[in-house]
Protein backbone atom coordinates (compact mmCIF):
# COMPACT_ATOMS: atom_id res chain seq x y z
CA UNK A 1 0.00 0.00 0.00
CA UNK A 2 1.43 3.66 -1.03
CA UNK A 3 2.64 5.51 1.97
CA UNK A 4 0.06 8.75 1.66
CA UNK A 5 2.34 12.02 2.38
CA UNK A 6 0.79 15.37 2.76
CA UNK A 7 3.29 18.20 1.77
CA UNK A 8 2.23 21.16 3.57
CA UNK A 9 3.07 24.49 5.62
CA UNK A 10 0.29 27.25 6.05
CA UNK A 11 2.69 29.69 5.11
CA UNK A 12 3.48 30.30 1.50
CA UNK A 13 6.31 30.55 -0.33
CA UNK A 14 8.72 27.75 1.46
CA UNK A 15 9.61 25.50 -1.40
CA UNK A 16 6.28 23.24 -0.30
CA UNK A 17 5.34 22.84 -4.60
CA UNK A 18 8.73 22.68 -5.49
CA UNK A 19 9.58 19.94 -2.77
CA UNK A 20 6.38 18.11 -4.21
CA UNK A 21 7.19 18.23 -7.56
CA UNK A 22 11.51 17.52 -7.08
CA UNK A 23 10.53 15.08 -4.90
CA UNK A 24 7.86 13.00 -7.22
CA UNK A 25 10.84 12.76 -9.92
CA UNK A 26 13.22 11.35 -7.39
CA UNK A 27 11.55 9.04 -5.66
CA UNK A 28 10.28 7.64 -9.09
CA UNK A 29 14.45 8.12 -10.42
CA UNK A 30 14.58 5.54 -7.08
CA UNK A 31 12.46 2.90 -8.95
CA UNK A 32 9.24 4.11 -6.56
CA UNK A 33 5.65 3.97 -8.39
CA UNK A 34 4.75 7.81 -7.05
CA UNK A 35 1.59 9.65 -7.48
CA UNK A 36 1.31 13.56 -7.51
CA UNK A 37 -1.78 15.19 -6.54
CA UNK A 38 -2.07 19.04 -6.76
CA UNK A 39 -4.21 20.40 -4.04
CA UNK A 40 -3.66 24.02 -4.80
CA UNK A 41 -5.97 25.86 -7.54
CA UNK A 42 -3.27 27.70 -8.26
CA UNK A 43 -2.23 24.18 -10.52
CA UNK A 44 1.81 24.82 -9.88
CA UNK A 45 2.74 21.69 -9.44
CA UNK A 46 0.55 20.62 -12.74
CA UNK A 47 2.74 22.76 -14.88
CA UNK A 48 6.32 22.13 -12.79
CA UNK A 49 5.96 18.73 -14.29
CA UNK A 50 4.88 19.60 -17.84
CA UNK A 51 1.06 19.40 -17.70
CA UNK A 52 -0.59 22.72 -19.39
CA UNK A 53 -3.18 23.38 -16.38
CA UNK A 54 -5.31 24.78 -18.89
CA UNK A 55 -6.09 22.08 -21.45
CA UNK A 56 -6.04 19.33 -17.94
CA UNK A 57 -9.67 17.70 -17.99
CA UNK A 58 -10.72 16.08 -15.43
CA UNK A 59 -8.77 17.62 -13.01
CA UNK A 60 -9.19 17.04 -8.69
CA UNK A 61 -12.22 19.01 -8.56
CA UNK A 62 -14.45 16.77 -10.33
CA UNK A 63 -12.99 14.06 -8.18
CA UNK A 64 -13.83 16.20 -4.95
CA UNK A 65 -17.34 16.25 -6.50
CA UNK A 66 -18.10 12.77 -7.90
CA UNK A 67 -17.99 13.62 -11.10
CA UNK A 68 -14.81 11.50 -12.12
CA UNK A 69 -12.30 8.58 -10.68
CA UNK A 70 -8.78 8.37 -9.83
CA UNK A 71 -8.18 6.02 -12.67
CA UNK A 72 -10.00 8.72 -15.51
CA UNK A 73 -8.39 11.96 -14.14
CA UNK A 74 -4.19 10.54 -13.32
CA UNK A 75 -1.86 11.30 -15.97
CA UNK A 76 1.38 10.06 -16.70
CA UNK A 77 4.16 12.79 -17.13
CA UNK A 78 7.50 12.69 -19.09
CA UNK A 79 9.34 12.22 -15.69
CA UNK A 80 8.35 8.72 -14.57
CA UNK A 81 5.85 9.41 -12.18
CA UNK A 82 1.90 10.02 -12.60
CA UNK A 83 -0.08 13.46 -11.35
CA UNK A 84 -3.90 14.21 -10.69
CA UNK A 85 -3.85 17.82 -12.45
CA UNK A 86 -5.46 20.88 -11.12
CA UNK A 87 -6.56 24.41 -11.74
CA UNK A 88 -8.43 27.75 -10.86
CA UNK A 89 -11.63 26.10 -11.07
CA UNK A 90 -10.67 23.66 -7.98
CA UNK A 91 -11.20 27.29 -5.83
CA UNK A 92 -14.93 26.47 -6.00
CA UNK A 93 -14.52 23.02 -4.54
CA UNK A 94 -14.71 24.63 -1.39
CA UNK A 95 -18.74 26.34 -1.94
CA UNK A 96 -19.66 22.74 -3.69
CA UNK A 97 -18.25 20.53 -0.91
CA UNK A 98 -20.62 22.24 1.58
CA UNK A 99 -23.77 20.57 0.94
CA UNK A 100 -21.98 16.94 0.53
CA UNK A 101 -21.99 15.11 3.36
CA UNK A 102 -18.35 13.36 4.81
CA UNK A 103 -16.61 16.36 2.82
CA UNK A 104 -13.93 16.12 4.68
CA UNK A 105 -12.85 12.44 3.42
CA UNK A 106 -14.29 12.89 0.01
CA UNK A 107 -10.05 12.33 -1.51
CA UNK A 108 -9.55 9.99 1.30
CA UNK A 109 -12.24 7.61 0.06
CA UNK A 110 -11.48 8.67 -3.60
CA UNK A 111 -7.69 7.04 -3.38
CA UNK A 112 -9.15 4.12 -1.97
CA UNK A 113 -9.23 2.23 -5.26
CA UNK A 114 -5.80 2.92 -6.17
CA UNK A 115 -3.51 3.30 -3.42
CA UNK A 116 -2.21 -0.08 -4.18
CA UNK A 117 -1.14 0.72 -7.73
CA UNK A 118 1.94 3.22 -5.80
CA UNK A 119 4.78 3.28 -3.60
CA UNK A 120 4.17 6.52 -2.95
CA UNK A 121 0.99 9.51 -3.01
CA UNK A 122 2.26 13.08 -2.50
CA UNK A 123 -0.18 15.61 -1.95
CA UNK A 124 0.45 19.51 -2.67
CA UNK A 125 -1.65 21.08 -0.02
CA UNK A 126 -2.67 24.82 -1.09
CA UNK A 127 -0.87 27.27 1.72
CA UNK A 128 -4.11 27.67 3.74
CA UNK A 129 -6.00 25.34 6.00
CA UNK A 130 -9.31 25.12 3.92
CA UNK A 131 -11.38 22.51 3.11
CA UNK A 132 -8.94 21.47 0.19
CA UNK A 133 -6.09 21.18 3.15
CA UNK A 134 -8.62 19.40 5.22
CA UNK A 135 -9.00 16.76 2.49
CA UNK A 136 -5.30 16.18 2.50
CA UNK A 137 -4.40 15.87 5.73
CA UNK A 138 -7.33 13.37 6.52
CA UNK A 139 -6.04 11.25 3.68
CA UNK A 140 -2.28 11.20 4.50
CA UNK A 141 -0.56 9.02 7.00
CA UNK A 142 1.91 11.45 7.98
CA UNK A 143 3.20 15.21 6.83
CA UNK A 144 6.76 16.67 5.65
CA UNK A 145 6.61 20.26 6.42
CA UNK A 146 8.90 22.08 4.47
CA UNK A 147 9.99 25.53 5.87
CA UNK A 148 13.06 28.61 5.96
CA UNK A 149 14.87 28.79 8.50
CA UNK A 150 13.70 32.30 9.55
CA UNK A 151 11.96 33.88 12.41
CA UNK A 152 8.55 33.72 11.04
CA UNK A 153 8.57 30.61 10.14
CA UNK A 154 8.72 29.32 13.48
CA UNK A 155 5.71 31.36 14.76
CA UNK A 156 3.85 29.44 11.32
CA UNK A 157 5.09 26.27 12.82
CA UNK A 158 3.59 26.23 15.91
CA UNK A 159 0.41 27.12 14.23
CA UNK A 160 0.75 24.37 12.28
CA UNK A 161 1.60 21.73 14.81
CA UNK A 162 -1.49 22.78 16.85
CA UNK A 163 -3.68 22.25 13.30
CA UNK A 164 -2.29 19.01 13.10
CA UNK A 165 -2.95 17.77 16.68
CA UNK A 166 -6.70 18.63 15.89
CA UNK A 167 -7.14 16.88 12.60
CA UNK A 168 -5.49 13.65 14.50
CA UNK A 169 -7.68 14.09 17.52
CA UNK A 170 -10.97 14.56 15.03
CA UNK A 171 -10.68 13.57 11.87
CA UNK A 172 -7.21 11.38 11.31
CA UNK A 173 -6.24 9.36 14.39
CA UNK A 174 -3.10 7.98 12.18
CA UNK A 175 -1.64 11.22 10.80
CA UNK A 176 1.76 12.36 12.19
CA UNK A 177 4.79 14.53 11.21
CA UNK A 178 6.95 12.69 9.11
CA UNK A 179 9.55 15.40 9.02
CA UNK A 180 10.65 18.92 8.59
CA UNK A 181 12.13 19.86 5.62
CA UNK A 182 14.79 23.06 5.52
CA UNK A 183 14.76 24.98 2.43
CA UNK A 184 15.91 28.10 0.62
CA UNK A 185 18.90 27.18 3.46
CA UNK A 186 21.82 30.08 3.15
CA UNK A 187 24.37 28.65 5.77
CA UNK A 188 26.08 32.20 5.25
CA UNK A 189 22.82 33.47 7.66
CA UNK A 190 24.05 33.48 11.45
CA UNK A 191 19.83 33.17 12.04
CA UNK A 192 19.22 30.87 9.26
CA UNK A 193 22.33 28.97 11.48
CA UNK A 194 20.33 29.58 14.71
CA UNK A 195 16.59 28.41 13.57
CA UNK A 196 18.40 25.70 12.11
CA UNK A 197 19.41 24.56 16.18
CA UNK A 198 16.34 25.09 17.36
CA UNK A 199 14.66 22.76 15.05
CA UNK A 200 16.96 20.10 15.49
CA UNK A 201 16.65 20.73 19.41
CA UNK A 202 13.26 20.80 19.41
CA UNK A 203 12.08 18.10 16.82
CA UNK A 204 15.16 15.77 16.92
CA UNK A 205 15.13 13.23 14.06
CA UNK A 206 11.63 14.93 13.04
CA UNK A 207 14.59 17.22 11.34
CA UNK A 208 15.68 15.64 8.01
CA UNK A 209 19.04 15.16 7.49
CA UNK A 210 18.79 16.79 3.84
CA UNK A 211 18.54 20.18 3.50
CA UNK A 212 17.51 21.94 0.32
CA UNK A 213 19.77 24.97 -0.29
CA UNK A 214 18.63 28.18 -2.30
CA UNK A 215 19.60 27.01 -5.90
CA UNK A 216 19.06 29.09 -8.89
CA UNK A 217 18.65 25.87 -10.99
CA UNK A 218 15.87 24.85 -8.63
CA UNK A 219 14.26 28.50 -9.42
CA UNK A 220 14.84 28.33 -13.12
CA UNK A 221 13.04 24.66 -13.16
CA UNK A 222 9.71 24.96 -12.99
CA UNK A 223 9.18 27.43 -15.81
CA UNK A 224 10.75 24.81 -18.61
CA UNK A 225 7.67 22.40 -17.36
CA UNK A 226 10.66 20.01 -15.40
CA UNK A 227 11.61 19.13 -12.38
CA UNK A 228 15.46 20.12 -11.69
CA UNK A 229 16.59 16.44 -12.07
CA UNK A 230 15.67 16.45 -15.60
CA UNK A 231 16.43 20.32 -15.81
CA UNK A 232 19.72 19.92 -14.78
CA UNK A 233 20.80 16.81 -12.91
CA UNK A 234 24.54 17.86 -11.57
CA UNK A 235 23.32 21.34 -9.70
CA UNK A 236 23.19 21.03 -6.42
CA UNK A 237 19.32 21.36 -6.09
CA UNK A 238 19.18 18.28 -8.03
CA UNK A 239 21.64 16.11 -5.93
CA UNK A 240 20.08 18.11 -2.28
CA UNK A 241 16.46 16.20 -3.72
CA UNK A 242 18.15 12.79 -4.80
CA UNK A 243 19.47 12.60 -1.28
CA UNK A 244 15.76 13.28 0.49
CA UNK A 245 14.24 10.63 -1.83
CA UNK A 246 17.09 7.99 -0.37
CA UNK A 247 16.33 9.82 3.32
CA UNK A 248 12.78 9.08 2.99
CA UNK A 249 13.59 5.53 1.29
CA UNK A 250 15.92 4.65 4.27
CA UNK A 251 12.92 6.11 6.81
CA UNK A 252 10.20 3.62 5.88
CA UNK A 253 12.67 0.79 5.23
CA UNK A 254 13.24 1.17 8.92
CA UNK A 255 9.73 1.59 9.93
CA UNK A 256 7.66 -1.68 11.57
CA UNK A 257 5.50 -2.85 8.76
CA UNK A 258 6.31 -0.67 6.12
CA UNK A 259 7.90 -2.72 2.94
CA UNK A 260 11.55 -1.46 2.52
CA UNK A 261 12.30 0.00 -0.31
CA UNK A 262 15.49 0.29 -2.73
CA UNK A 263 16.86 2.67 -4.93
CA UNK A 264 18.39 2.73 -7.80
CA UNK A 265 22.10 2.44 -8.00
CA UNK A 266 24.29 5.25 -7.21
CA UNK A 267 21.76 7.05 -5.55
CA UNK A 268 22.78 7.54 -1.85
CA UNK A 269 23.84 9.94 0.74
Amino acid sequence: MARILAVTNQKGGVGKTTTAVNLSACLAECAQRVLLIDLDPQGNATTGCGVFKREAMPTVYQILIGRSTMADTRMRTDFGFDVLPANRELAGAEIDLIDIEQREYRLRDSLADIRGSYDFILLDCPPALNMLTVNGLVAADSVMIPMQCEYYALEGLTDLVATLKKVRAKLNPRLEIEGLLRTMFDPRSTLTQHVSRELEGHFGDKVYRTIIPRNVRLAEAPSYGKPVIAFDRSSKGAQAYLLLAQEILDRCADKPGTAAATAAPGVRP
